[in-house]
């Protein structure tokens, strides 16, 4: 897929994707005749990871380091260390999300509570 179709699939933009292949997070599976970044299945999988993860406060290094632990519990080759570290540092992935949720979902309550209170005064 190129730039464009991977742009819709994940609601990222186009500047977006672009910027985190050149900080190294979801580089292209390959590049066209004409140079242009092409996209597999699984590199956008990686992108759709990403953009849960914005939201929630992960900085670059830590989606990445969340991105090599999800390879290497997939990775058929990984040491038994390997997927110990991995599962450690997924766990406290989990629990920085739900923390995030939890905070996310008060700050939304407290938008409603707004958006009720001005509603009063439409006309």
């Amino acid at each position: 897929m190129q730039i464009g179709e991977v742009s819709a699939r994940t609601g990222l933009s186009v500047k977006t994707i672009r910027h985190y292949d050149e900080v190294g997070l979801v580089i292209p599976s390959a590049r066209s005749a004409g140079g242009f970044r092409l996209y597999t299945p699984a590199d956008v999988a990686r992108l759709i990871a990403i953009r849960r993860m914005k939201p929630l406060g992960f900085t670059l290094d830590e989606m990445r380091g969340l991105l090599a632990a999800l390879d290497a519990l997939e990775s058929a080759s990984a040491t038994d260390a390997e997927r110990s570290t991995a599962t450690g540092f997924l766990a406290s992935c989990h629990r920085r999300a739900q923390q995030a949720c939890a905070t996310l979902e008060t700050q939304l309550g407290y938008a409603r509570e707004l958006t009720e209170q001005l509603a009063q005064y439409e006309c």
